[in-house]
């Protein structure tokens, strides 16, 4: 293990150790397709598709706890740079919430991702606005954050070290939960295969921490995340 990649373990490692009241042993698997939309007309070519699938198991992974379905459409504005608009239709049930409803959400996305020396570092700034009708009539406003990279193995190229963490801030206060400030942070830690250009996969350990401003109690979820992604 090289010298960037221990730091980025130890980053993620000191960054899921908060000591929290609630943990939780989970499961999340993802699947998410992005390609042209040069095939349908040569004149769209700049223009992208996201179709994106979660399914997620709470309680330890005893029962499917949320579902989310995430299409979008992005334009690519040079070889590192998109900008992205989509929408979200998310089904959360117990243990991440003890009432089931259903969440819409509106987002906006500017990805940035470069290759470096060291192998591809990625941005992802989404923006989202966040409806949930049986619960309340107010719209949440939140903002993620997200770093990531890939560090290849010079031993084997196909596979990766892969770390990212991401940050949620809440924008303003709604009726139906949300309050303004921290939301959660995501941490990843895992390896990546290549099957071709097209095709790639990721498994690893992700730490959940939930700041629930309405309780005495916060969240530590350990989730094992498997997640498939197609780029056409």
């Amino acid at each position: 293990m090289n010298r960037i990649t221990a730091i980025i373990v130890l980053g993620l490692l000191l960054s899921g150790s908060v000591m929290a009241d609630i943990n939780d042993n989970q499961t999340w698997a993802n699947i998410t397709a992005v390609g042209s939309l040069s095939s349908l007309n040569p004149a769209l070519k700049n223009f992208k598709y996201w179709a994106e699938f979660q399914g997620r198991f709470g309680d330890n992974t005893s029962r499917f706890s949320q579902a989310i379905i995430r299409p979008g459409i992005g334009y690519v504005i040079n070889t590192t740079t998109s900008v992205w608009l989509g929408y979200a239709l998310v089904h959360t049930a117990e243990p991440f919430s003890k009432t089931t409803f259903n969440e819409r959400r509106i987002w906006q996305q500017l990805s940035l991702n470069d290759k470096f020396s060291f192998g591809t570092a990625s941005s992802r700034t989404r923006l989202e606005e966040r409806l949930a009708p049986s619960l309340g009539d107010d719209t949440s406003l939140r903002l993620r954050q997200m770093f990531k990279v890939w560090i290849p193995l010079t031993a084997a190229p196909a596979y990766s070290v892969v770390a990212s963490d991401e940050y949620f801030l809440n924008l303003n206060n709604s009726d139906w939960g949300p309050r303004r400030g921290f939301d959660q942070n995501r941490a990843f830690i895992g390896m990546g295969y290549d099957f071709d250009k097209e095709f790639k996969a990721e498994i690893g350990y992700m730490n959940q921490y939930i700041n629930r401003p309405h309780t005495s109690t916060n969240r530590n979820d350990h989730i094992l995340s498997i997640n498939f992604y197609l780029n056409y």
